[in-house]
């Protein structure tokens, strides 16, 4: 299924969200430096991205890790899950972390976080005295067990 979602380049340098594979749920984002960029373990630094996206209403953007740049490189997002909501019209930038024990180099053009799109729902909270039965009932961290 695809939808179209408007991107407005905000450099001429930018690159739009692209799919790495047919099946792909994420759309890479790609890096927009001055040069390049040092990330020393432990810091986290504003990743711009050159886009601003009007997400459909009922949809939000989600920006996740690159399993790989996560993994091998230790960088990935530092709010782990980013949101972009439907209203919102600035910059898309990923706030990157350095989860690794060395500096690491973001270049312009690198790949450094992924979008999904996503539709969502709008709840009403409803305050109450009593909630339904479950059979989890309020068992919280590691009350369904580890393994």
């Amino acid at each position: 299924m695809t939808a179209p979602v408007s991107v407005k380049l905000l450099d001429p340098r930018a690159k739009l969200p692209a799919y790495g594979s047919a099946d792909a749920a994420g759309a890479d984002l790609y890096a927009l430096t001055d040069g390049p960029v040092t990330v020393a373990p432990g810091q986290t630094v504003l990743i711009p991205t050159g886009l601003s996206l009007a997400i459909p209403q009922g949809y939000v953007g989600l920006v996740y890790a690159r399993s790989g740049l996560a993994t091998k490189q230790g960088l990935a997002p530092a709010n782990k899950v980013g949101v972009i909501d439907a209203d919102y019209r600035g910059e898309l930038m990923v706030s990157l972390h350095n989860h690794s024990g060395e500096a690491r180099v973001v270049e312009e053009g690198d790949r450094v976080a992924q979008l999904v799109i996503v539709p969502y729902l709008t709840a009403r909270f409803l305050p109450t005295d009593q909630l339904d039965g479950t059979a989890r009932g309020a068992g919280g961290f590691g009350s369904t067990g580890s393994r």
